[in-house]
């Protein structure tokens, strides 16, 4: 009898070292090895779109896409506290990937769960996370192709420089034409989003892509495609306001950008011909 109590006492424990013990942090593959990174493609009920940063918790790894990716409506339908959305577990296709991500977190469906009714945020807050399945996470490296980075979050007003990498497939596969070097015209929606122009601009199927500025940092998500009042430019959702309203109002508190394990360079030349 004595036997089997000590048994019971020797198991929980364990199982409560367990729980209190540190998550393990992830093994970065090398950059020119990794086949998971920012910039691959998600397919989404067969919605292409391009990734944009990688996030993390500390254990579990995930990539970043627009919230629009797993919409059911029309492509007019941005309005998030409105738009209908594919359910949290649906399945996502990560190019690089072996097996099928699950998208876990969806602006769409949070605001709507919440009853959200600004409409700033309703508008731009377009961001989704997908979690890679564990068998991948050991092909995943953070760092942008071609720039490198990101080196944290940040922000970019009017006037100022910014980069990105779009990976649309109606490219035709050729990634020197993904790397992009664009400007801010202006920043909208109460800082929600900005308006941005690139050489060129975003595509069907870069919906999504990440934002840097001239120093590195994290600024956004590509979420519109321009007709009105700025024709050929692109919507950039505010990153540093989506993590912080996901932070705020979902299960996601402690998932944070990694930063990219190659430093930064601000130079289109360099990307394109690294590309």
């Amino acid at each position: 009898m004595k036997r089997s109590v000590l048994v019971v006492l020797a198991t929980a424990l364990t199982l409560l070292a367990a729980a209190l013990a540190p998550a393990v942090a992830p093994a970065w593959a090398p950059v020119g090895q990794a086949t998971v990174h920012p910039g691959v493609q998600t397919f989404t009920a067969g919605a292409q779109c391009t990734s944009n940063f990688v996030y993390s918790d500390g254990s579990t790894v995930y990539l970043g896409q627009a919230a629009h990716c797993s919409g059911t409506g029309s492509q007019t339908d941005t309005n998030g506290c409105t738009s209908g959305s594919l359910p949290i577990g649906t399945s996502v296709d990560i190019t690089g990937a072996s097996k099928p991500g699950k998208l876990v977190y969806n602006s769409w469906l949070t605001m709507q769960a919440k009853d959200e009714a600004d409409p700033n945020t309703c508008q731009y807050n377009d961001l989704a996370l997908v979690q890679v399945d564990p068998a991948d996470v050991g092909k995943v490296n953070p760092s942008v192709p071609g720039f490198g980075g990101p080196s944290g979050v940040g922000g970019a007003g009017a006037g100022e420089t910014v980069y990105s990498y779009g990976n649309s497939e109606l490219r035709g596969g050729v990634t020197k034409l993904s790397p992009k070097q664009g400007i801010v015209a202006q920043v909208e929606g109460n800082g929600w989003s900005r308006t941005v122009y690139t050489a060129t601009p975003g595509i069907p199927g870069d919906s999504g892509s990440g934002f840097l500025n001239s120093t590195g940092a994290a600024i956004g998500v590509l979420s519109t495609l321009q007709v009105l009042p700025l024709p050929g430019s692109n919507g950039v959702g505010d990153l540093g306001s989506e993590l912080a309203y996901m932070h705020a109002n979902s299960a996601f508190s402690a998932v944070q950008l990694v930063p990219g394990t190659q430093p930064f360079s601000a130079s289109l030349a360099g990307a394109i011909l690294g590309a």
